[in-house]
């Protein structure tokens, strides 16, 4: 009977060979990976290195990309880079001032009476009944290749009349091939103010504009009635070009106006905003057909301009990517700028195209700490600063100034900062039977509290020193702030050694018992005077918060008592004028101090249902609101706001708080950075040194080898045993 065959056993050098050699054939590899190659964490794909992109982040899906109803810093970070309306604010001169974007010129107003006749720019404004403002558009200026726009051979549009299957098939706007292109008119910025009044379009500012623009109202009720009802839903396209409004009118290809009712000089700031930007019919056409929006094929998803960029990418869930537009009018780097622009390099691209930058890549980061550590990667440009990683990024000096620790500045990252347009306030309920009135006793408590609450100590604990002490409504870059020793406010600060510092709490407690208050004490009971302070905080910091206002009254002897509750609760206590103290904020619409001061306007109390939270009315102030909001800017108009400021500072119905400052980061390759706080399309500015940053992002992500050292040694010492099993069998079989 044969004898069953069995396998022989390989001898020893082979088996070693044989279990060793995979893992020293993966170590090779790794190790000759590592030479040459781009980092291995790099996120982006390896053929983008040394390219013309601009990498950043955004934390949340922009949730309107159509100019008629976005309103969010969020959101116009993409279509502002998109969308051109007449005007933008120019990017380097302080403070901030129009100038054209595609308009030839900054729009003059012309002021009529009621019969039409023109009137002289001085007139009294109770003559005029209408203002226009005529503008006058560039030629030549082409949207976007995008697929509106494509056309047969017969000059037919596409897209404009698919099939319920075709649409049913699409799934993003690139699934219609063809493309076309055509060049802007006047007609487009009429149909986008025309789409502001319509109703089923929900826009931010309809109702603003209602008050002011001729007929917005009228038109607005007259497009509700004409329009067909919704199928499934969905509206169909409703053309508004047919419909005539008064408030706005084509003058020529080139040229239209705008009308308003009586007198509104602040309307050309809205001209600078995308709510006035162009929109081509045909984009709507196209979109609006049924089953387009299932498929996101919305303008709330694919913005179609004539800005230097257009989005090629939205994936909200991962990424979303601005690209060159081939078809962008072009424009040059301003030539002028500010005292220290030039010695800071802003203005060594003076007079060169526009964009600089190819692409910009922006990635979805959820979480704070993911994005700051990229940052430091330097797979991110530019950066924010959290306050988890404030004090990694930022020291402040002996003088309270703000700068980069060693480790920012040994990757040669840069610090920008700028104080936003922007205040928050400590305001006073003049309603109130003791703080409020125009009392010698009240308004002397208030300049006490004034002194007692140390915003500058506020900003250090709370803002991680983000923030300026206020010395009156106007923050920085609004005209009429004025700087220096001019600038303080005297109730409350004096000027030492080159800089404003407050009062002593002496001085607080020397103006509390003039006030009648001794001690804090209220004279008629003997016990500490007691004041209510209106909160919308709450968690953890609220409380921290509310516990450090409770000292500041208590260093004149004042009992501070919270009354905490929800915003809701909080805006319903402001408007029936229930609050006694509180704090508020409030961020410009436009850089005038009209949009300031009208905070502080009588007839705007918000027991009347204006936004003047502290129900304050003086009639002088309110005679010179009135002269200083239709003025241009100038010396005559810095002298009303000056005596408005003083008034306003001696009565005190506010505590002037503090001006909130922005503080973000870029690294060393990228140029031409200036914070800008009312321009939102500061993308096409910025230019980069890719190559820096490809020799930055290899020298501080080199590969670590010793995790995979280690897992071949673990492999090699784990096969050991089978190798001295494998020789004794060998030797075994052998005898």
């Amino acid at each position: 009977m044969a004898k069953a065959a069995t396998r022989p056993w390989p001898p020893l050098g082979a088996l070693c060979s044989r279990l060793l050699t995979p893992a020293l054939a993966c170590l090779t590899v790794v190790l000759l990976a590592g030479c040459g190659a781009p980092p291995w964490n790099n996120p982006y794909p390896e053929g983008q290195a040394g390219e013309n992109i601009l990498y950043g982040a955004f934390t949340e899906r922009p949730k309107h990309l159509d100019p008629v109803r976005s309103y969010s810093s969020n959101e116009y970070s993409f279509i502002a880079q998109i969308y051109e309306p007449p005007l933008q604010y120019h990017f380097l001169k302080r403070p901030y001032t129009l100038v054209p974007l595609t308009a030839e010129a900054v729009p003059e107003p012309t002021h009529l009476d009621a019969d039409g006749n023109p009137l002289p720019a001085d007139a009294d404004p109770e003559r005029i009944a209408v203002t226009e403002y005529l503008v006058r558009i560039q030629p030549g200026i082409r949207y976007q290749p995008h697929p509106a726009f494509a056309q047969d051979a017969d000059g037919r549009y596409r897209y404009h009349d698919l099939s319920p299957a075709q649409i049913a098939g699409l799934n993003e706007l690139s699934d219609l091939p063809e493309t076309g292109s055509r060049e802007l008119t006047a007609e487009d910025y009429v149909y986008q103010i025309k789409r502001l009044a319509v109703p089923w379009l929900h826009s931010p500012i309809a109702g603003l504009m209602g008050e002011h623009i001729l007929g917005f109202e009228a038109f607005s009720e007259r497009i509700r009635e004409a329009a067909p009802e919704p199928v499934g839903g969905e509206r169909p396209f409703f053309d508004l070009r047919r419909y005539d409004f008064p408030g706005v009118e084509v003058v020529d290809r080139y040229s239209y106006k705008v009308r308003i009712d009586g007198r509104y000089p602040q309307f050309v700031y809205w001209l600078a905003m995308p709510f006035f930007a162009p929109m081509p019919w045909e984009a709507e056409a196209l979109t609006s057909q049924p089953g387009m929006a299932d498929n996101n094929i919305t303008l709330d998803w694919y913005p179609v301009g004539t800005g230097p960029f257009m989005l090629t990418e939205n994936n909200p869930n991962l990424r979303m990517v601005l690209a060159r537009n081939p078809n962008f009018h072009g424009e040059t780097y301003p030539a002028e700028g500010m005292p220290g622009d030039r010695e800071a390099g802003l203005l060594e691209a003076a007079g060169e195209p526009l964009p600089f930058i190819d692409r910009a890549v922006y990635s979805l980061e959820k979480e704070s700490i993911p994005y700051w550590n990229k940052f430091l990667q330097g797979y991110y440009d530019t950066s924010g600063i959290s306050s988890d990683a404030f004090d990694q990024a930022v020291k402040f000096d002996a003088a309270g100034e703000a700068g980069l620790t060693a480790d920012m500045r040994e990757k040669g990252i840069q610090l920008s900062t700028a104080v936003q347009t922007s205040i928050w306030y400590m305001g006073f309920n003049m309603e109130d039977d003791v703080v409020g009135g125009d009392s010698e006793r009240a308004r002397l408590l208030r300049q006490a509290i004034s002194i007692a609450v140390d915003f500058g100590e506020f900003i250090s604990i709370f803002a991680n020193g983000r923030g300026v002490q206020g010395q009156g409504p106007l923050p920085p870059g609004i005209f009429g702030h004025r700087e220096g020793e001019a600038g303080i406010n005297p109730y409350v600060f004096d000027w030492e050694h080159g800089r404003p510092q407050r009062k002593p709490i002496e001085e607080a407690r020397a103006l509390l018992a003039q006030a009648g208050y001794r001690d804090g004490r209220d004279p008629e009971t003997g016990r500490p005077l007691s004041i209510y302070y209106e909160a919308m905080d709450a968690g953890p910091d609220g409380k921290a918060r509310l516990n450090w206002m409770r000292k500041q009254f208590a260093k004149l002897g004042i009992e501070l008592i919270v009354r905490a509750t929800d915003y809701n609760r909080f805006q319903e206590k402001m408007r029936e004028g229930t609050g006694q103290v509180f704090m508020w904020g409030w961020n410009a619409d436009y850089p005038d101090p009209e949009n300031f001061f009208f905070l502080l306007y009588g007839p705007n109390r918000k027991i009347d249902g204006g936004e003047n939270a502290a129900n304050y009315s003086n009639p002088e102030l309110d005679r010179l609101f009135e002269r200083m909001k239709n003025m241009p800017d100038g010396p005559e108009r810095q002298a009303v706001i000056d005596r408005m400021t003083e008034i306003v500072r001696h009565d005190t119905p506010w505590s002037f708080g503090f001006y909130p400052e922005s503080f973000s980061l870029h690294h060393q390759w990228v140029e031409n950075v200036k914070p800008n706080l009312m321009a939102n399309n500061t993308l096409k500015y910025l230019s980069l040194e890719p190559g820096i940053r490809e020799d930055k992002r290899a020298a501080w992500n080199p590969p670590v080898l010793w995790p995979i050292a280690a897992v071949v040694l673990v492999l090699v010492l784990g096969a050991l045993p089978a190798i001295v099993i494998a020789r004794r069998r060998e030797r075994s079989a052998a005898l």
